[in-house]
């Protein structure tokens, strides 16, 4: 029997039989239209693209790329290959009248998205507002020129807006992302790339252009705020001895920082090899930053003139450790007079202003190695902590101030508490500076890793209390007072050991210098304490840090009452161990003899 199909049921089926007809034919007309326009519209957007980069820029850069893609129903176009590049032509007439920015660039990208763009509104109410532009994995070559300011009658130059405003009422883009981007810092004089980086993003919130946004402070570049952040930086250094490598960096215009993590300078050698590799003495550095961070940034100052201003830099926790082999003598004509800290500031390529530096919990530790002994002695430095003031040189700042003062406290040897607050002259030509402070309580045994292999003097007892020390110092040397308190010291005066033995004891000296010359505590009893005035003559292989222990260390020594015990200089010891090569040396040659 024939099954009947209800009248209600064939004719619902005929409805969704017609709709999908319906949509079938809206979708090929949609996609006919979508065609069209984009035949259409290709050429006419690739000439109004052109043209308009070119016009705006004031005939600076110029756009292509090898095609575009138009969606009108979504409001997306993408353009591929890509590539925007400066007319040095023109650049070099905008700087002859001081109208050239500092910076220009140069990018290539395989694709630039654009998405949701109102289109009807663009066309009806001159207003370009969309939802995004996306830059994936481009070159990026920024090209900084020093340019002068402009001129005070320049000052009502157009802005953005006013540049536009003929033909556009605003541009809105409420966000400019460049993803995963190299990127190149030339020098513009030079030609030279000052830094190249890999991984950097760019994320620009809410740009806008319009009549009340050209005036807004609270942008930059028009943007409420302009981040970045790079990741995975890794590279070798130029002398190919360290290994430099950085977690992230990271920055926000709005929030005036640059936030820098893990941050490692590696030598690529073990300590005595890596010294060896040169001809001269070289310090090796073992350097790890957990984070370094700047905050309070000058960033429209850091573009336009290339220098750097900043509330604070704050330093930790780190870890730095230094190793200097004593067997290299110094380089010839060497004065490590221009690695002072406020010496080496003058030498920055840029101009600085640091409010203030903060440390918190940097480890120091400073090694050296006696190539007689074949021993290393180490100072320990423990969580070294402080701010340091007004740290720049500008020219303009220095003029208001030229003194940086440091308040830094740490644990010396892991044990004693040290405070010295170091008063830096920044101008002065003789690099001035002065430091005074205070050495807690410490048993003195703690300090014979150090003394044994450094100074060949084993300390077998003695307790301090404290010293006092307050010192001037320049180039040319040191003079100040001392003040050392203890009680119960003995010691004994070492003869170095060969080709890694221990050092030995100088018996019989040992007891004449604690019979004679030692006085075992300051003060004595019923006297007043005694105050060492000392006076050091720097030579030119002493170090900013040589200088500032020397002066507290002859204070000691002098205090302790051996202080007419002559101290080597760096020469002097280097003299001494090239002695002792040449006579292992000849000592080889009469046993070959034999």
């Amino acid at each position: 029997m024939q099954k009947i199909i209800p009248n209600h049921k064939a004719n619902k089926h005929k409805v969704w039989k017609w709709i999908g007809g319906i949509l079938a034919v809206l979708i090929l007309i949609g996609l006919g239209l979508g065609l069209y326009l984009n035949a259409r519209w290709k050429p006419i957007l690739t000439k109004k693209l052109k043209e308009g980069v070119r016009n705006r820029s004031l005939k600076l850069y110029k756009l292509d790329f090898k095609d575009i893609t138009i969606n009108p129903f979504t409001g997306s176009a993408a353009l591929y290959q890509v590539s925007l590049t400066p007319d040095t032509v023109v650049y070099n007439q905008l700087k002859a009248n001081q109208l050239a920015p500092a910076n220009i660039f140069k990018v290539k990208l395989a694709r630039l998205q654009i998405s949701r763009i109102a289109l009807l509104r663009a066309y009806f109410k001159r207003e370009i507002d969309m939802k995004a532009i996306v830059l994936e994995q481009p070159s990026i070559q920024m090209i900084h020129y020093k340019v002068k300011p402009r001129p005070e009658v320049k000052k009502e130059a157009l802005t953005l807006y006013q540049m536009i405003s003929n033909q556009l009422k605003s541009i809105n883009v409420r966000a400019i992302k460049i993803i995963d981007a190299d990127f190149d810092y030339v020098n513009g004089e030079t030609s030279q790339t000052l830094n190249s980086v890999k991984h950097l993003s760019i994320n620009v919130k809410d740009f806008l252009v319009d009549s009340l946004s050209q005036f807004d402070t609270t942008r930059y570049y028009h943007a409420k705020d302009i981040g970045f952040q790079l990741t995975g930086y890794k590279s070798i250094g130029k002398n190919k001895m360290y290994t430099i490598k950085v977690d992230t960096v990271s920055g926000t215009a709005s929030g005036k920082n640059i936030v820098v993590k893990g941050v490692q300078i590696i030598p690529m050698y073990p300590d005595l090899t890596f010294t060896r590799k040169y001809t001269y003495g070289k310090d090796r550095y073992d350097l790890k930053f957990n984070q370094i961070s700047f905050t309070g940034v000058d960033f429209a100052r850091l573009d336009s003139e290339g220098s750097l201003h900043a509330e604070a830099l704050k330093i930790g926790p780190a870890k730095v450790n230094i190793f200097v082999n004593r067997e290299l003598p110094a380089p010839p004509k060497l004065d490590k007079v221009r690695n002072f800290p406020h010496v080496a500031l003058k030498r920055l390529p840029f101009q600085a202003i640091v409010d203030t530096i903060k440390l918190n919990n940097v480890d120091v530790a400073y090694t050296e190695y006696n190539p007689i002994s074949q021993r290393r002695g180490t100072a320990y430095f423990q969580n070294l902590s402080g701010r340091i003031l007004n740290v720049t040189n500008d020219s303009l700042q220095l003029a208001k101030n030229n003194h940086a003062i440091a308040n830094l406290s740490a644990l010396v040897m892991k044990t004693s508490r040290i405070d010295i607050r170091i008063n830096f002259n920044l101008t002065d030509k003789n690099a001035a500076f002065s430091y005074k402070g205070t050495v807690g309580p410490m048993n003195m045994l703690t300090l014979n890793p150090m003394a044994k292999n450094m100074g060949l003097i084993e300390i077998e007892s003695g307790k301090m209390q404290k010293i006092n020390f307050n010192i001037q110092a320049n180039a040319k040397g040191s003079s100040g007072t001392v003040h050392f308190y203890y009680t119960d010291l003995k010691i004994k005066l070492l003869k170095e050991g060969e080709d890694g033995a221990a050092p030995k004891r100088k018996g019989f000296l040992s007891f004449l210098v604690n019979t004679i010359l030692i006085k075992n505590a300051n003060p004595d009893k019923n006297e007043a304490p005694r105050t060492a005035n000392v006076t050091f003559q720097r030579t030119p292989a002493a170090s900013f840090f040589n200088l500032l222990w020397k002066g507290v260390f002859l204070g000691m020594r002098e205090t302790v009452g051996i202080g007419a015990v002559p101290v080597k200089t760096p020469e002097e010891s280097m003299k001494k161990i090239k002695a002792k090569k040449e006579e292992r040396k000849k000592e080889q040659r009469e046993k070959n003899k034999d």
